[in-house]
């Protein structure tokens, strides 16, 4: 089949919310219409891993209105959107998945997108980079290069490159600042506490709510927390995002200390066991833990479950574990990335600036294909700016220009005080 999805009759639904969606992303409906004029993929396929969402979709819009086929699957086993799923099968994507895939269900739709033999990958966390390097390397020798959409992603294909073991060109749309910091930053503030009050209607007000990681992810999390009223402690392990959060007016604290006093707990490090049971025997009594990394590993969900009395689900995507001594600690969204496990990830107007770079990137391996070594580029600056001016435009807004008198002075050294 061309497709595996929960539902097909849930497509209508999902046709709607890419209408929605299409109309609050106007800088990549733009680019679309440059891409319908210039065909830069026509004969290519695209593969994608990313998070089957109604903005995901306008994605795909873009790119087979430059000329590709596209095949997709979720890059997250709780983060698809079934009926936006269903409304992709019926206009004709390829696309294999579905909310709450098993991690078999995970490996077998991320095959059926390597089956489709992709000229371009397009990935969001590496995991069909990783696949295709490691089962299918047969297939290198026909991709151009592939596009990476996140932090976590991008560490990985840094390691793959040290050690000598990335075989293609690959973009790091995370890089962009129209992405990291946009999307980290204003999408996953907003899009973490939507999924936090999704799954517990919590009250942020007068809490100690604790941030692991204050990169572009954590800062944009912590500046949200204190605009709903809490108090931030932020935890790190660089020294100088620590000397930013507590320049910001944070508390800045090691985990441990942070574990006794915090009421809720926001992982966004991109690393591994941040989270432990260690520090879960030592939180009060209801204390909540919630993931919006990219990976289910920050908060050892396996681990506190081992040494748990009793585990429940209370609600959907919140997890009682009830320890030694009857404390109850809650777990969301099974240590998943709750912005997306609960809610529906990030607001459409900032995902239009990360697809842009995504298509833009798809469209600067096609124009260098044969030309870039195996390893992780960057996007020239001048995309940066063309995002902006269509992000800009959109938004109706107009910004001043240069000039030449401004331009020559800049632009000289023998101008002095």
């Amino acid at each position: 089949m061309n497709y595996k999805v929960r539902d097909l009759k849930l497509a209508a639904q999902g046709m709607k919310n890419i209408e929605l969606a299409e109309m609050n992303m106007g800088a990549l409906n733009e680019v679309r219409k440059e891409m319908t004029k210039n065909k830069p993929f026509k004969n290519l396929r695209i593969g994608m891993a990313l998070h089957v969402t109604k903005e995901t979709a306008i994605l795909i819009k873009t790119l087979r209105a430059g000329g590709a086929e596209v095949w997709i699957t979720g890059c997250n086993p709780l983060s698809t959107q079934d009926d936006v799923a269903a409304a992709l099968a019926k206009d004709g994507v390829h696309v294999y998945a579905h909310k709450g895939e098993s991690g078999k269900e995970y490996y077998q739709f991320l095959n059926e997108v390597i089956a489709g033999k992709p000229h371009i990958t397009i990935d969001d966390g590496c995991d069909l980079v990783s696949e295709i390097h490691k089962k299918h390397a047969h297939l290198i020798p026909q991709i151009i290069g592939g596009c990476e959409e996140t932090t976590t992603g991008i560490i990985r294909l840094q390691a793959m490159q040290r050690d000598k073991a990335l075989k293609y060109p690959v973009v790091a749309v995370n890089d962009n600042l129209t992405k990291h910091l946009m999307d980290n930053y204003y999408g996953t503030g907003q899009s973490t506490l939507d999924g936090i009050l999704r799954a517990t209607n919590f009250m942020f007000a007068g809490k100690t709510a604790v941030v692991a990681g204050y990169g572009s992810c954590g800062k944009g999390v912590s500046l949200r927390l204190k605009g709903m009223g809490a108090n931030v402690i932020v935890t790190e392990v660089k020294p100088f995002r620590a000397l930013q959060a507590a320049m910001d007016g944070f508390r800045v604290m090691k985990m441990k200390d942070a574990a006794r006093i915090g009421d809720i707990f926001i992982t966004v490090t991109g690393d591994m066991h941040v989270l432990t049971y260690e520090h879960a025997k030592v939180m009060k009594d209801g204390a909540i833990m919630a993931n919006s990394g990219h990976f289910d590993c920050e908060i050892d969900v396996t681990g506190i479950k081992a040494k748990s009395k009793s585990v429940r689900t209370v609600r959907p995507f919140m997890e009682e574990y009830v320890l030694a001594g009857g404390k109850r600690v809650y777990i969301l969204g099974e240590g998943r990335l709750i912005n997306l496990a609960a809610a529906e990830g990030h607001p459409s107007d900032v995902m239009s600036l990360s697809f842009c770079g995504q298509a833009k990137a798809c469209e600067f391996l096609v124009k260098n294909k044969g030309k870039l070594k195996p390893q992780v580029y960057t996007l020239p600056s001048d995309i940066d700016v063309y995002i902006s001016s269509l992000q800009l435009k959109a938004m109706g807004i107009e910004i001043d220009k240069l000039t030449p008198e401004q331009k020559k002075y800049l632009g000289s050294w023998e101008s002095g005080t």
